[in-house]
């Protein structure tokens, strides 16, 4: 039982630590933001490291983070392999192909409401239907290649920003409008020098909830058919060897690489949107 007393004490001065530095004086820095989830994560890590250790939890049923650490280590070449295989095939293109799909399908639909009413609501049906049926379809009509993981992918990604973005478009003024009509300005002008800038913030929510998307769909079509390499098809047969550390392993890259997606996504939207009232 020493692991777990030792873990609860690290638990309640990880805790104690965070509340000192929420509340001090600098508690609005960049430092301090960073610092308060960088600890909060790193208790969760140990404490769950002492517990495993302390109530001598079977392997099969629950890794300690230090079997996991070892196994990314120790398998780096093929978590790399999964990796490309994963991200940067199936959802960054299929991300890419869906996101360019949806900004032009949304100025097709802005220019007429007979498609807006139409695919707006078709839109929110596409998006409610479960990955589970469509991704086998899907990989079926493709194969098993990386190229069937991307159409699911765009698939997913295409509608969340199809509907923020026609949302966004018609995110301005009459007042605004009417300005753009006086200086004589069309149709093409006002959708780039006004319309375009006020739907960003949209566009960005659109591109966020994609972003999340995009990794999930990509692992779970590979549940469905896939090559003897990736995320999806790591985690299948690794579970049914019972190597739950690799498994845990294959969660652990794939949440740094959704993280890192969804912050350069972020990171993105305030250099360009620096403006909007939501990034002072």
């Amino acid at each position: 039982m020493m692991y777990v007393l030792l873990g609860l004490i690290i638990w309640g001065a990880g805790w104690l630590l965070n509340v000192w530095l929420s509340q001090g004086p600098n508690s609005d820095g960049v430092a301090v933001r960073i610092i308060v989830p960088a600890i909060f994560g790193l208790t969760i890590v140990i404490v769950w490291e002492m517990m495993v250790r302390g109530f001598e939890v079977n392997p099969v049923i629950l890794p300690a983070p230090s079997s996991v650490a070892a196994r990314v280590i120790q398998e780096g070449p093929i978590l790399w392999a999964d990796f490309r295989q994963t991200v940067l095939k199936g959802a960054l293109v299929g991300y890419l192909v869906g996101m360019v799909g949806a900004f032009g399908i949304a100025v097709l639909a802005d220019r007429s409401d007979f498609l807006t009413r139409g695919i707006l609501p078709v839109g929110s049906f596409m998006a409610a239907l479960p990955i589970v049926g469509t991704a086998p379809i899907l990989v079926k009509w493709l194969g098993s290649g990386w190229e069937s993981k991307a159409a699911v992918v765009a698939v997913m990604v295409f509608f969340p920003i199809l509907v923020n973005t026609v949302a966004g478009l018609k995110d301005t003024s009459g007042m605004q409008r009417d300005l753009m009509r006086t200086y004589a300005a069309g149709y093409w002008p006002t959708l780039f020098k006004l319309r375009l800038p006020a739907a960003l913030p949209f566009m960005f929510n659109g591109l966020k909830i994609g972003t999340t998307l995009a990794l999930i769909g990509a692992i779970v079509a590979e549940f469905f058919g896939s090559p003897t390499v990736g995320m999806g098809f790591r985690i299948s047969t690794s579970f049914g060897q019972l190597a739950l550390d690799m498994v845990w392993a294959e969660i652990v890259v794939a949440a740094i690489a959704g993280s890192a997606f969804y912050g350069l996504v972020t990171l993105i939207e305030k250099r360009v949107t620096f403006w909007h009232p939501s990034q002072r």
